[in-house]
C-alpha cells in the first residue's frame, strides 16, 4: 500500500472534489448499515452535511469505523462529528460545502438554524482506487 501520491491525489480531487454521491456504511449491533450521501472530498477526507440525531450519527457515536464506496473507489475511515454547521470553527469547510452543494443546499432539506445540522468528516485511512486499468492501493494516514 502506498501513501497518496501525486497521481492518485489528482484522481481523487477530479473524481470527488465536488458534489459526489457515495455509499456510506456504519455498523449497528455488528450489522452494516448502508445509505447514499452527498459527499465532498478534500485532503484525505470526505465531508457530509447531515443531522446530528440521525441513525448514522448515533451509530458513529458508538463505533466510528466507516466504509465508503464511490465511482471505482472503496475505502475505510473514521467518522468524526465536527458539530454544528454554523459554528465558527467550521466556517472554512462550511463555505466549501455551500459551493460544492450549491445545486441543492437551499432546497429546504437543511435547517441551518438548527444546531443539530452538522458536518460529518470521514477521515480516510485506506482505500482502493481504479482508473483506466490501474489499481491504486492508498494509505491515507500521515
Amino acid at each position: 500500500m502506498e501513501k497518496l501520491n501525486a497521481e492518485s491525489k489528482k484522481l481523487m480531487d477530479e473524481r470527488f472534489g465536488h458534489d459526489s454521491i457515495i455509499a456510506l456504511a456504519t455498523v449497528e449491533n455488528d450489522i452494516p448499515q448502508v445509505r447514499y450521501v452527498n459527499g465532498y472530498y478534500e485532503d484525505g477526507a470526505f465531508y457530509v452535511i447531515t443531522y446530528g440525531l440521525s441513525n448514522k450519527m448515533q451509530q458513529l457515536a458508538k463505533n466510528s469505523n466507516i466504509a465508503i464506496a464511490g465511482d471505482w473507489f472503496t475505502a475505510h475511515g473514521k467518522g468524526v462529528n465536527l458539530g454544528y454547521f454554523g459554528k465558527e470553527e467550521n466556517a472554512e469547510i462550511a463555505e466549501k460545502l455551500k459551493k460544492a452543494f450549491a445545486e441543492w443546499i437551499d432546497n429546504g432539506h437543511n435547517n441551518f438554524s438548527d444546531v443539530n445540522t452538522c458536518i460529518l468528516c470521514i477521515r480516510l485511512t485506506d482505500g482502493v482506487l481504479f482508473s483506466h486499468g490501474t489499481r491504486y492501493d492508498i494509505d491515507f494516514t500521515e
